[in-house]
């Protein structure tokens, strides 16, 4: 038998352990093999499938989850409502974002280099993650979760906590069609001419939305830069990482 490293998840020091359950996965510590070594998430670059399934089931063991629910990410904006706690694991298709108020659900959002922005309400007893390219940050997708979280959970924007995975880097994130791609309300976050702060720009959608400024956590680690993490820009043909949140069932513990 095989024998696998430990995974290796990233904490966001945002979210009470004792209500919720978090991790951000290295890209080591899984099955798959080159160019999508080794944890692999994502079945939708070309990785064998049964692999990821096995790298699936490492995550959702290690961070003792029921199920974990993702979606195939189109770059836009809808939010899909978790309401009910499925049997199994589950892939939904178009989704950007996922919320819900069922414990032991993981909600995962596979990346590299998009942002994903996790959202949790310890008073409601709720949790939501988004999935954050510049698209979706034109789009506000940030904006959008906290809205459906408000609206479907009862959710307070004050009572929020917020991460920011590991993502593109303002060093790393060139954009040299951004007249035509990213609104002039960004131009303010550029570092120099054809960067921009994009970690900036969801600490300011988050603060829009109603969210605390210290409730709010930026990883601050640039996917390109730090070769632990998937990074399409830098790789191109390679796997993706997953940001994991859900609340604890302590029924289960």
């Amino acid at each position: 038998m095989r024998n696998f490293p430990p995974l290796s998840f990233l904490q966001l020091a945002t979210f009470p352990s004792s209500v919720f359950v978090h991790g951000v996965t290295r890209r080591f510590g899984g099955v798959s093999e080159a160019p999508y070594d080794s944890l692999n998430v994502s079945f939708g670059v070309g990785d064998d499938e049964v692999r990821v399934r096995q790298n699936r089931e490492r995550i959702k063991a290690a961070l003792a989850l029921s199920c974990l629910v993702s979606s195939r990410q189109v770059h836009e904006d809808q939010v899909l409502i978790v309401d009910r706690k499925p049997e199994k694991d589950f892939e939904a298709d178009g989704y950007d974002a996922l919320i819900t108020d069922q414990p032991g659900v993981g909600l995962m959002i596979q990346q590299a280099d998009c942002q994903a922005v996790l959202l949790a309400d310890s008073r409601q007893k709720a949790v939501g993650v988004c999935h954050v390219g510049w698209r979706g940050s034109v789009a506000n997708i940030i904006g959008k979760t906290i809205t459906a979280m408000e609206r479907y959970f009862g959710v307070d924007s004050n009572d929020l906590l917020a991460g920011v995975s590991p993502s593109l880097g303002p060093c790393c994130a060139e954009f040299v069609n951004f007249r035509q791609e990213l609104p002039e309300t960004f131009r303010s976050f550029q570092p120099t001419p054809e960067h921009f702060d994009f970690w900036s720009i969801s600490r300011m959608q988050l603060q829009a939305a109603g969210v605390r400024s210290e409730n709010i956590r930026i990883a601050g680690v640039c996917t390109v830069c730090d070769t632990d993490y998937f990074s399409y820009r830098r790789e191109r043909k390679t796997g993706r990482f997953a940001s994991v949140l859900g609340m604890r069932d302590v029924r289960e513990e």
